[in-house]
């Protein structure tokens, strides 16, 4: 049975997992406020999907975005039911020891700070709604490699936001989710960094590139997707990857 249809915000929607789950929710007759950089793909989608698409093209490391973007869903749609956090960057891959503090603070701007503006421009609409929000973390989040300590520690910070945001938001069920190793441009970026990463770690990603056990971004989208419109609230505040046991109920 389709569920009731829900109004969802989503970032980082023009490719890659942002994609996957933009089209799973609108299959599943869901509306969608689209955010992303790039507008071609957000434009196609509202002419594919009829009434149900609204989209922002905008640089998500701007605060103001996350105002705008809320104030327009809630024009279009009325309402809130779930706010999907899935924009990032891997910059600055760099050791600390050679980086850049200023790019430090610009990848926290994207990956952090951004994401914190946006819940606080939805949390009104989502106490009214008991929404959900669903955070795109990572692996790095918990295991460091070499070069990638803006991206980990940044994606760090939004496992510590969602546990935070379970205590300070009872009536909100925030979920924080490791997609695993996905075929995206974020993969292809990552293979092209020989000789600033660790070779190892090089060497790791383009050997499971290389033999296709890269996951297909349909895998942890489509997963992060049924969170959105129905994570259970004993979920609250936990970090989980997209195939762990506790998830069974929203894969395929």
């Amino acid at each position: 049975m389709m569920a009731e249809p829900k109004s969802v915000i989503l970032t980082g929607a023009s490719r890659g997992i942002g994609l996957a789950m933009a089209k799973f929710l609108l299959r599943e007759g869901h509306k969608v406020f689209l955010v992303a950089r790039t507008e071609e793909p957000l434009q196609k989608l509202k002419g594919e999907f009829e009434g149900q698409v609204e989209f922002l093209p905008a640089d998500l490391g701007g605060f103001e975005v996350g105002t705008v973007a809320v104030s327009l869903a809630l024009r279009a749609f009325s309402r809130i039911d779930a706010l999907i956090i899935n924009h990032g960057t891997l910059s600055p891959v760099t050791r600390i020891a050679d980086c850049d503090p200023k790019e430090w603070r610009a990848a926290y701007d994207v990956n952090f700070f951004s994401a914190v503006a946006f819940i606080k421009a939805a949390l009104p609409s989502l106490r009214q709604t008991h929404g959900r929000i669903v955070l795109t973390s990572s692996g790095a989040a918990t295991g460091a490699y070499s070069t990638w300590g803006a991206y980990g520690s940044s994606k760090a910070a939004l496992n510590h936001l969602a546990l935070t945001l379970a205590n300070e938001e009872p009536d909100i069920t925030t979920v924080s989710i490791r997609p695993g190793v996905v075929d995206t441009d974020m993969q292809a970026e990552v293979r092209g960094h020989k000789g600033v990463m660790d070779g190892k770690d090089v060497e790791k990603f383009k050997t499971l590139f290389e033999q296709g056990k890269l996951l297909k971004p349909e895998q942890p989208g489509n997963v992060m997707s049924r969170l959105a419109i129905g994570a259970k609230k004993g979920l609250s505040g936990k970090f989980l990857s997209w195939d762990a046991p506790e998830l069974s109920d929203y894969q395929d």
